[in-house]
């Protein structure tokens, strides 16, 4: 549920620090064999992404799965109510949008991290954009937009013009009268 929610690859040790989930080998060999997960393994810490495949089992543990045996009746009642709620979404064919709506300057900055080589480093839209769960040009523009107000996100032009790519100006966010190509995130 939590790799569902984050709509992204999620590292061991963020699964461990932020959500006290540990993933022995035996599990994770488990779920990557059944599809319900893949692990880049190459590097450390490992980093896991749930598959569409997960998804589904999740979604269906939702409808048709019970809470705990112990529950009390504010949980059964929580139970009962995300169980219609999943159920409403699924009707109207909007469900995956609604569990992959998190926040979207959230995931910037995730995707930034992890393409950026050096804290502060300048990484490229065109690399950052495919990466943001098929989020909408317009909507991922307008949350650059409001991060460069904090003072600590910049937006670049690539001043080697010749090296843009037709994804590179696909990619630019106009400020005025400027593309900008390029992202940088200071340290918190």
């Amino acid at each position: 549920m939590v790799l569902m929610l984050a709509n992204r690859e999620v590292p061991n040790t963020e699964l461990a620090n932020q959500h006290k989930i540990k993933l022995s080998p035996d599990g994770r060999d488990r779920l990557n064999r059944d599809g319900l997960l893949r692990t880049r393994t190459e590097t450390r810490p490992y980093v896991h992404q749930i598959t569409e495949e997960g998804i589904s089992w999740c979604v269906q543990d939702l409808v048709e799965g019970e809470p705990p045996s112990r529950s009390g009746p504010l949980a059964r009642a929580y139970a009962e109510l995300l169980r219609r709620i999943v159920r409403y979404h699924q009707q109207r064919g909007t469900l995956v949008e609604a569990i992959r709506s998190g926040d979207l300057e959230s995931l910037i900055r995730a995707v930034y991290l992890d393409l950026s080589v050096k804290p502060q480093d300048w990484v490229r839209l065109a690399k950052l954009r495919p990466r943001l769960n098929g989020a909408d040009k317009d909507e991922v523009d307008k949350v650059l937009l409001g991060m460069i107000k904090t003072g600590k996100v910049h937006l670049a032009p690539d001043s080697n013009r010749k090296v843009l790519t037709d994804a590179d100006h696909a990619a630019a966010i106009r400020i005025g009268s400027e593309d900008k190509h390029l992202l940088a995130i200071e340290e918190s």
